[in-house]
């Protein structure tokens, strides 16, 4: 099965998806802690050792397509608007600021 072959469940329906993205250099310096010392240093499994999927997590490969088009949201919008408000609620938003706001779309 695809991944889009499956329904969401009815109570996350109306929820937006948000982006969750760092600037690189700061995931990057958070996550090689991490996997030096291959152990969660925060949120709910904080201790615990790292499985496999988390290891490949924490290598910055599988996360940096998200960090960059957050990051690259952020300043495109920044600098047109100068609201930094604006600039963080666009850039967490999935899809709907190219949608939207982005290009000639017709």
């Amino acid at each position: 099965m695809g991944r889009n072959s499956e329904k969401k469940p009815e109570e996350n329906a109306e929820q937006p998806r948000i982006r969750k993205w760092l600037r690189p250099s700061k995931r990057a310096k958070g996550y090689a802690e991490e996997r030096k010392e291959n152990r969660h240093k925060r949120g709910d499994k904080k201790g615990e050792e790292l499985d496999p999927y988390n290891q490949g997590l924490r290598s910055g490969y599988l996360l940096c397509q998200s960090d960059h088009a957050g990051s690259y949201i952020y300043d495109k919008v920044l600098s047109e608007t100068k609201d930094k408000e604006k600039a963080a609620a666009a850039s967490q938003s999935i899809g709907k600021y190219r949608k939207n706001n982005g290009g000639n779309a017709a």
